[in-house]
C-alpha cells in the first residue's frame, strides 16, 4: 500500500487485479510464497465502509466502480439499486444486471465472505430486473414493464441460454414459472388482455405468442390466469379472457354468478344494481350469440353452455320479478311467480313431493330468500277473489317446510307464518 506510486484507486486496483492468481488448490508455482488471490484482494477493500470510498456520499459511483474491478458484481448492482439514491443509478443498476445476467457472467462467488450458489446469484440480479419493470407496471406503461419483465425472466432461468433451450431443467422450470407469474401481472391491469391478446384471439395476435409459442401452452396460461382474476374478485377480466379462449360455459357461469349477486343486492336496496344487472344479461347474451358460430365447439361444451344459458333465463325471471314489485304491479309480479317453471308455486297446478330445490343452480338457490320474501309481500297487497292466492301462499308456506335444512334467514319464515 504505497498511495504515491498511484495517481487514483483505480490505478491502484488494476494494479492489485494483475498481481491476483489463481492456483488450484491454492498450491502455488513457486514452494512457500502464497499466491494473491481475488479473495485476498475483495476482503482487503471490503475492510472499509462504503462511505470511505464515496466520501461519505459526495462520489456515489466510487463504490460501485470498486466493487465491479473487483468482481464483486452482486454487490455492485444491489448498491446501485438500493443505496446510490439516485434514480439514474437504478436505470443503470438494471440494465448491468441484464447484461451480467444474460451473458452468464455472474458466478458462484458474489463478493468477499459471501457465497451465492449459481441460481441464487442470477434470482438476485432478477429481482433487481423486476423491481425496475414494476415500475413502469405503476406507471401504466406495460409495454415496457412487460420488456424489463421478460428479462427478469431471462435473468433467473440463466440468461441467454434460456431463450435457446440450453439451460438446467432447472433453470427452465424456474423462468417459465417467474414468466407465467410476471405476464399474469401484466394481463391483470388495465389493458392488458389488450397487450397480451391483441384485439381478438387467445394471444395469437398479441404479445402472449413471444413467450408462449406452443397453443395448448398459451391455452393452459389463461386458463389458470382467468381463474385468478375470479378469485381476485376481477369477474369483467375473468369474463373477458374466458371468451378469448371458447370457453363459454366458463365465462356464463361467472355472469350468472355476478348476476345473482347482484339481484341479492338489489333486492336489498343497492342503487347501482339495476344497471349492474342490465350489463350482465348484456353481457352473456353476447356470449351466446358468439358461440352460436364458433367453430369446434365440444359436445360436452354445449351441454355446458345450455345448462348455463337456462339458469340466465331462470336469473333474468326472478330479476323481472323483482322489477314488478318496485313499480308496484304485483298482481304482474304474481303471475310471473306462478309461471316460473322451476318453482311449484302455481296455484292451478296439481302439488309435487319432488325436491326442486336441489335441482337448481347454486346461483338461483341464493336468490330464493329474497324472492320468496317478494312473493309474500305482493301476496299481502292483492286481493284474493277466487281463493287462487290463498293456494299460492299455501304452496309457498310447504316449498319453506320442505326446504328447512337450508338456514335461510329468520325474518323470511316469520314473514311466511304471519302471512298465513
Amino acid at each position: 500500500d504505497i498511495p504515491s506510486l498511484f495517481s487514483t484507486i483505480e490505478d491502484f486496483l488494476w494494479f492489485i487485479l494483475s498481481a491476483v492468481q489463481d492456483f488450484p488448490g491454492g498450491s502455488s508455482s513457486n514452494e512457500g510464497l502464497v499466491p494473491y488471490s481475488l479473495d485476498d484482494l475483495q476482503a482487503y477493500l471490503n475492510k472499509f465502509e462504503p462511505s470511505y470510498y464515496t466520501k461519505n456520499g459526495k462520489d456515489p459511483l466510487v463504490y460501485p466502480y470498486i466493487l465491479l474491478l473487483s468482481i464483486q458484481l452482486l454487490p455492485a448492482i444491489s448498491y446501485l439499486s438500493k443505496e446510490a439514491g439516485e434514480e439514474e443509478y437504478h436505470i443503470d443498476a438494471a440494465h448491468i444486471a441484464i447484461v451480467l445476467a444474460d451473458n452468464g457472467v455472474l458466478s458462484e462467488v458474489s463478493g468477499a465472505g459471501q457465497k451465492l450458489g449459481v441460481m441464487d446469484a442470477y434470482a438476485e440480479a432478477s429481482s433487481i430486473i423486476r423491481q425496475y419493470g414494476s415500475m413502469y407496471l405503476r406507471l401504466g406503461n406495460l409495454q415496457m414493464a412487460l420488456e424489463y419483465y421478460a428479462q427478469a425472466a431471462a435473468a433467473v432461468g440463466g440468461g441467454h441460454v434460456s431463450w435457446t433451450g440450453r439451460g438446467s431443467v432447472d433453470q427452465q422450470r424456474q423462468m417459465n414459472l417467474m414468466l407465467k407469474q410476471l405476464l399474469t401481472e401484466i394481463l391483470f391491469r388495465d389493458g392488458g388482455v389488450y397487450l397480451l391478446l391483441g384485439s381478438r384471439g387467445a394471444g395469437e395476435e398479441g404479445e402472449l405468442r413471444r413467450f408462449l409459442t406452443d397453443h395448448k401452452a398459451r391455452q393452459q396460461f389463461l386458463l389458470e390466469a382467468a381463474r385468478q382474476c375470479l378469485d381476485s374478485g376481477l369477474y369483467d377480466k375473468s369474463i373477458e379472457i374466458q371468451k378469448r379462449i371458447g370457453a363459454f360455459s366458463m365465462a356464463l357461469d361467472t355472469i350468472n354468478k355476478c348476476l345473482s349477486e347482484a339481484i341479492c343486492a338489489l333486492s336489498r336496496g343497492r342503487l347501482d344494481g339495476e344497471s349492474q344487472t342490465a350489463g350482465l344479461i348484456h353481457s352473456g347474451n353476447e356470449i351466446l350469440e358468439t358461440f352460436k358460430y364458433y367453430p369446434e365447439v365440444s359436445f360436452q361444451e354445449r351441454e355446458h353452455v345450455s345448462e348455463q344459458q337456462t339458469i340466465l333465463r331462470q336469473l333474468e325471471t326472478i330479476l323481472s320479478i323483482h322489477k314488478l314489485t318496485r313499480l308496484g304491479q304485483y298482481l304482474d309480479a304474481l303471475r310471473e311467480v306462478a309461471k316460473i317453471p322451476f318453482l311449484p308455486f302455481d296455484p292451478r297446478a296439481p302439488d309435487t313431493s319432488a325436491d326442486v330445490f336441489q335441482n337448481l343452480s347454486p346461483h338461483v338457490q341464493a336468490c330464493l330468500p329474497d324472492l320468496l320474501k317478494v312473493a309474500i309481500t305482493c301476496l299481502d297487497n292483492v286481493s284474493d277473489t277466487d281463493g287462487s292466492l290463498r293456494a299460492m301462499r299455501s304452496k309457498i308456506a310447504t316449498f319453506l317446510a320442505n326446504n328447512m335444512r337450508q338456514n335461510w334467514p329468520r325474518d323470511l319464515y316469520e314473514k311466511v307464518a304471519k302471512s298465513l
